[in-house]
């Protein structure tokens, strides 16, 4: 094992000060159980958990956090855990996402007022993931990602279920009445039947893949089930690896380039992966410094088709795009291509290119060929612009309707997503197949924080006629585990004036996605009218946290980051107060 003692540490100002400092610094550390030679200048290195009962993806982190400890020791590092808030989306209101920024806070300075050289961090939901690279990146000191894993495949009377991407189909189900409260019920327990994550290519699988895609991740690890014996093999490794990183001096501002998220950004496509990606890759690159805008997101993944059948697009299960050679293989593909860059380093020191050379497709009906893809190019997330979304709004071309893609119809509109909910089963709400439901006040400001609402169910006197689905417009999120023919992330949004306040029912609204527009057919001087009655909303927050996030939040475009956090702040040591 190579000699990793160096007095020149960023951890020796704290165990290798001299006097008073040094004494109380290494004492209270003691009381541990260390013995005096872990002070001697090996590498310290900060596991970040977020694991959290009240965030059931995360709850088996602290095991992972076990096996990264045994890989630290044998690399000859001194690994020290310490927890983080956890933003579990399965629990917390008003959403999690409204504690993304919070956690990237707290990662980031947790990190810089610690004696670490390095840092893992171990993220499991939808919003920690991203969160912790955020934070992370902007103290740029060397780190490594370690997702906890997917659950096991669900199983319910013999077929394959999704978590999350059921919920949605239960439910119309339930409406419909081809399903009772009674087989809900026990359809829950055979969902979700393992520790993980969401085991449909929803945000937190997304996350995880991107997170490997950056090379923040080692390969072939965002896909293993938490439960596999090899999620923790690859915990060791990271482990080990991240002592070598510090000696490398390997840090995520030489990782997070720009070639490295045009390379999340195609993977995300080829994928099938969440709209949500969108936001968290935006607000990265913002604490990165890399020049990242919406069109990004649709210039780059024209030419990629979508090679990976999971829902909800297709048929299968993370477990099963593990089996089938998971991340590595799609990457070697598209490589294969000419749609990545092979020279960008990775954690492991290596190259994008080095790192995918031996990656294998075991399974052709679970991640397709290049040349016989699951889905065409093109098909991936578009971006839309026009009269109602003059800074942009995406939609899920692959798990939209076809025939929906271009479409007009007249505008039902809600102020909330919860006066939709208040009449969806009414059979007597003015709806047909052709109206386009605008659900506003569901943006960064105005909910706060920009739920996973935007794909709310159909009404219920169409589920019953045999509609599956419509257009809905909204200035929220919807859950990656989610489909349809939902246009999100409109902005300017509502709260902030954006045009989408200016709605009223009974407006054409006009989709069109294979010309990238999203527009209210309504003449300029009545839209200038309207706009001069439309007040703001009145502020709900005078203090507190949410006070602070509303005021701070940046449109979804720029990742609905706080403008205050864009950039990096760097590791500098703070003052000894000893």
């Amino acid at each position: 094992m190579t000699d990793r003692r160096n007095s020149n540490r960023r951890s020796q100002a704290w165990f290798g000060a001299r006097g008073r400092s040094g004494m109380l610094y290494r004492s209270w550390m003691r009381n541990q159980g260390f013995g005096h030679e872990v002070f001697d200048g090996r590498p310290v290195i900060g596991i970040a958990t977020s694991a959290s009962e009240l965030a059931p993806c995360n709850a088996h982190l602290t095991r992972v956090a076990e096996a990264v400890k045994r890989g630290v020791w044998q690399a000859g590092g001194l690994p020290l855990q310490f927890p983080t808030m956890a933003t579990g989306e399965t629990l917390m209101r008003p959403t999690a996402m409204l504690y993304r920024n919070l956690m990237a806070m707290e990662v980031e300075e947790l990190i810089r007022a610690n004696p670490l050289d390095g840092v893992v961090l171990l993220s499991g939901c939808d919003k920690t993931t991203p969160a912790m690279l955020m934070g992370a990146a902007s103290v740029d000191l060397p780190a490594v990602m370690v997702t906890g894993g997917p659950m096991l495949n669900g199983k319910y009377r013999g077929q394959d279920v999704g978590s999350g991407t059921h919920v949605w189909k239960f439910e119309e189900d339930l409406k419909t009445g081809r399903m009772t409260e009674e087989e809900c019920f026990f359809a829950e327990g055979c969902m979700a039947r393992s520790n993980g994550h969401c085991m449909t290519m929803g945000t937190a699988s997304t996350m995880a893949c991107v997170a490997e895609a950056l090379g923040m991740q080692l390969p072939g690890s965002a896909a293993w089930p938490a439960v596999d014996s090899r999620r923790m093999e690859t915990a060791q490794a990271a482990g080990r690896r991240i002592v070598d990183m510090v000696e490398e001096e390997l840090r995520p501002s030489r990782i997070l380039t720009r070639k490295a998220f045009e390379n999340a950004i195609r993977v995300n496509a080829a994928i099938g992966g969440s709209t949500n990606a969108v936001i968290h890759l935006t607000a990265l690159a913002g604490r990165v410094g890399v020049e990242l805008g919406l069109d990004d997101f649709d210039r780059l993944v024209r030419e990629v088709p979508t090679l990976v059948n999971l829902m909800p697009s297709g048929a299968y299960l993370m477990e099963d795009f593990c089996y089938a050679g998971g991340l590595p293989a799609v990457m070697a593909e598209l490589l294969g291509g000419g749609l990545l860059h092979g020279g960008p380093v990775t954690v492991t020191g290596r190259t994008v290119a080095e790192n995918t050379a031996q990656a294998e497709r075991v399974d052709s009906d679970v991640i397709t060929p290049l040349d016989a893809p699951f889905q065409p190019a093109g098909t991936g997330i578009a971006v839309l612009r026009g009269n109602l979304c003059p800074d942009g709004a995406v939609i899920k071309q692959s798990a939209a309707s076809p025939h929906l893609l271009t479409h007009r119809g007249p505008a039902r509109v809600f102020d909330s997503p919860e006066a939709y909910h208040a009449v969806a089963d009414d059979p007597g709400l003015d709806v047909d197949e052709n109206t386009v439901i605008v659900i506003r006040n569901a943006g960064p400001k105005g909910y706060p924080g920009m739920p996973e609402v935007s794909n709310v169910p159909l009404p219920a006197k169409l589920l019953k006629a045999g509609v599956t689905d419509m257009v809905r417009v909204c200035d929220g999120r919807m859950s990656g585990t989610g489909y349809g023919t939902v246009v999100l992330h409109v902005t300017p949004e509502a709260a902030v004036g954006g045009p989408l306040a200016l709605v009223r029912d009974g407006d054409p609204v006009v989709l069109d996605v294979p010309g990238r527009t999203l527009r209210l057919d309504v003449d300029d001087a009545e839209l200038a009218r309207r706009r001069q009655e439309w007040t703001p909303p009145a502020e709900r927050y005078t203090s507190g946290y949410t006070w602070l996030y509303t005021q701070h939040v940046e449109q979804a475009d720029r990742g609905a980051d706080f403008g205050f956090l864009r950039g990096g702040r760097g590791h500098e040591i703070p003052r000894d107060s000893h």
